[in-house]
């Protein structure tokens, strides 16, 4: 089935395209730019006005092997770990050729994380507006404030799940209290799903205190909400009291 990703929460990873831009502060140690400025991605650079680079067509025949290989487990596909789908500077014909692929292998799960969900409704195409059952939707949340912003855009669009990567954790996260019947269990109210991580960039990572993961997890588990620890700064030890790795259920 090709090789897995080491992206805990993954089966697979698949990149379309290489090259992206910071937006935010949980882009400034960003793994991928450092990647990029290394080896080059065959002249591809990092930054607002850099060319994308776009993968080879047997890295674009990856997926479709993975949905002729895939068992009962549905494999999850993380798209992208070197780009963002959203991303302005993305050619629109590289993103329907996405698209088009996402829609013939439905055998696989997709997940799209991007820090741009402003982006997703204009760039997306209209079949998708009733969701489709294979795309999952998650958008980076480093802090309360990118949270705040980020999740109030993404919860206005279906998906079949909604998710947060909040890594690299740089700032407390807490789930608001929403006012309503059921403001707790209201699946269009939170996320159907949290990834937690601390950074892992060297000597420079910005700490992730462990009771921000602890106070989060709490959070998730009074509102039904799957909780997936990742990682500690640094890759340290997970503690044993938060080492809580499930996934979310398909609607």
């Amino acid at each position: 089935m090709g090789e897995n990703s080491k992206i805990e929460w993954t089966t697979h990873t698949f990149n379309p395209w290489i090259g992206c831009q910071k937006v935010s502060p949980g882009c400034d140690h960003c793994y991928a730019e450092t990647q990029n400025n290394f080896r080059k991605w065959n002249g591809g650079t990092w930054g607002p006005h850099a060319p994308r680079t776009r993968t080879s067509e047997a890295n674009w025949r990856k997926p479709l092997q993975w949905a002729r290989e895939a068992g009962i487990d549905r494999p999850r596909v993380f798209c992208a770990s070197l780009a963002d789908i959203f991303d302005n500077q993305a050619p629109p014909a590289w993103r329907m050729d996405l698209f088009a692929l996402i829609e013939c292998t439905p055998e696989l799960d997709w997940l799209l994380l991007t820090k741009r969900p402003e982006n997703i409704r204009k760039m997306a195409p209209i079949f998708w507006q009733g969701a489709m059952p294979n795309v999952w939707l998650g958008t980076t949340c480093e802090d309360q404030e990118h949270y705040d912003r980020r999740w109030s855009i993404l919860m206005q669009v279906p998906a079949a799940v909604r998710f947060i990567s909040y890594e690299p954790a740089i700032g407390p996260l807490r789930l608001p209290y929403v006012r309503g019947a059921d403001c707790y269990h209201d699946r269009s109210a939170h996320p159907d799903w949290i990834i937690c991580g601390g950074e892992s960039g060297g000597p420079n990572a910005r700490y992730m205190q462990p009771e921000w993961a602890a106070d989060l997890k709490r959070d998730c588990e009074d509102r039904d909400i799957a909780f997936f620890m990742k990682q500690m700064t640094n890759k340290k030890p997970i503690p044993a009291e938060l080492l809580l790795r499930q996934f979310p259920q398909h609607h």
